[in-house]
């Protein structure tokens, strides 16, 4: 097979199911990641549709079933607690029998890892500095380790990609800034009900809680509408002083709580909302996977799916193609872009968690409390498996079916 030796930047979801899937296939994936450790933080993932196939494929669906969040609905809020509507996840997944499941980004980032602990090669605590491709394979240059010769590099390294950067061209010229900023981190889970997401909003803010069954670590919750800011998110402190400003005059029910921990909290994650559109996921020897690819946006619900199918099929369409990257890159995009285009149409997604005025909170509040509201957010599109797709089977290492390479 050709160009077995493949780096993987980042070992988030997306990186991580894709190492499992070349692995598999017989391909020898090294992973880097910027960290010093997994990151095991962030917020609550869902799992449907075709993803439920590749965890099942994987063989780690009951696992993931086992921890799975448990939360059976979102509440909406008066400054005082009182609940004003309420949305019953449960009732809408059981009345359109869906599959789909919840879990922790952590829990499910751990479950990968000790998937693929024995099978590939890791590199904590160090970045890429620099690529250099040619006919033959690509020169990484690493921060800390020795410069190494890889056959192909895939970046699965998020938002704010350094492959992209470095291989496509400035972030500027992919991410869509959706004029809202957001962040998650810690928060006291005596202040919200368990098994259940509480919001609390003014207008063009939400602040709220997200308490898992399961989990007696609860997550704390902020978005903002704002026009985008000059300031480099990268920078924590920079990043925690944006968050303070918009909601440290707000007394109104948890949120100056909430806030504390989220700024106690040190990886809580504060960012920009935005999605990235790109003509092509690959140049030459290097290609992109999950977020560093095509993010959809944390509102669109549907970050984990589009990692973990992005991977499995880029696995599986290199090893279908031989290890030809000219054809396996092109049969990925070709097979994982209509999804994409599907799931960064996020539709009401955005109004109905940060409505932007007085009036807007209103509507949503009724809307809630209607049968209308499954079609009007597009929950039963979401929830619902599409009739008719299935993932594609690809052949094992030692089945590869020549005749696929062009």
């Amino acid at each position: 097979m050709r160009n077995e030796r493949i780096l993987i930047s980042g070992a988030g979801i997306a990186g991580l199911t894709l190492a499992y899937w070349l692995a598999r296939h017989g391909f020898r994936p090294t992973v880097i990641e910027r960290s010093p450790r997994l990151r095991t933080g962030g917020q609550g993932v869902d799992i449907r549709e075709q993803a439920i196939d590749v965890v099942e494929r994987m063989g780690i669906l009951a696992r993931v079933r086992e921890v799975a969040a448990d939360v059976a609905g979102m509440r909406f809020v008066r400054s005082d607690g009182s609940e004003i509507a309420r949305i019953d996840t449960d009732g809408i997944k059981e009345r359109n029998g869906s599959a789909e499941v919840e879990i922790m980004r952590g829990d499910l980032v751990r479950i990968l890892h000790d998937a693929t602990a024995d099978s590939v090669e890791y590199l904590f605590g160090d970045s890429i500095e620099a690529l250099e491709q040619d006919e033959d394979g690509v020169t990484v240059t690493f921060a800390h380790a020795p410069v190494r010769r890889f056959d192909l590099v895939i970046g699965a390294d998020g938002l704010h990609s350094a492959v992209r950067r470095l291989a496509f061209g400035p972030e500027s010229e992919f991410v869509r800034y959706m004029n809202h900023y957001f962040a998650f981190g810690n928060a006291d889970a005596a202040l919200g009900p368990d098994r259940a997401v509480t919001v609390f909003n003014t207008p063009g803010r939400m602040s709220g809680i997200y308490r898992s069954g399961n989990h007696p670590q609860a997550k704390a919750y902020f978005m903002f509408r704002s026009p985008q800011r000059d300031i480099d998110l990268r920078d924590q402190q920079a990043a925690r002083a944006l968050l303070s400003t918009e909601f440290g005059d707000e007394t109104a029910w948890h949120t100056a709580d909430l806030l504390d921990g989220v700024l106690a909290d040190p990886d809580a994650y504060i960012d920009a909302l935005g999605q990235v559109r790109m003509d092509s996921w690959s140049v030459g020897r290097i290609a992109l996977v999950g977020d560093a690819a095509y993010c959809a946006s944390p509102v669109s619900g549907a970050g984990a799916e589009i990692a973990l199918t992005g991977a499995y099929r880029l696995a599986g369409e290199l090893a279908a193609a031989g290890g030809d990257h000219r054809v396996g890159f092109q049969r990925y995009e070709l097979s994982q872009r209509p999804l994409i285009d599907r799931k960064q149409q996020i539709g009401p997604n955005l109004r109905l968690m940060v409505p932007k005025s007085r009036l807007g909170m209103t509507v949503r509040n009724t809307i809630t409390r209607l049968p209308l509201l499954e079609s009007l957010a597009g929950m039963e599109r979401i929830m619902s498996p599409k009739a008719g797709e299935s993932l594609p089977d690809y052949a094992p290492a030692a089945d590869v079916d020549e005749s696929r390479v062009d």
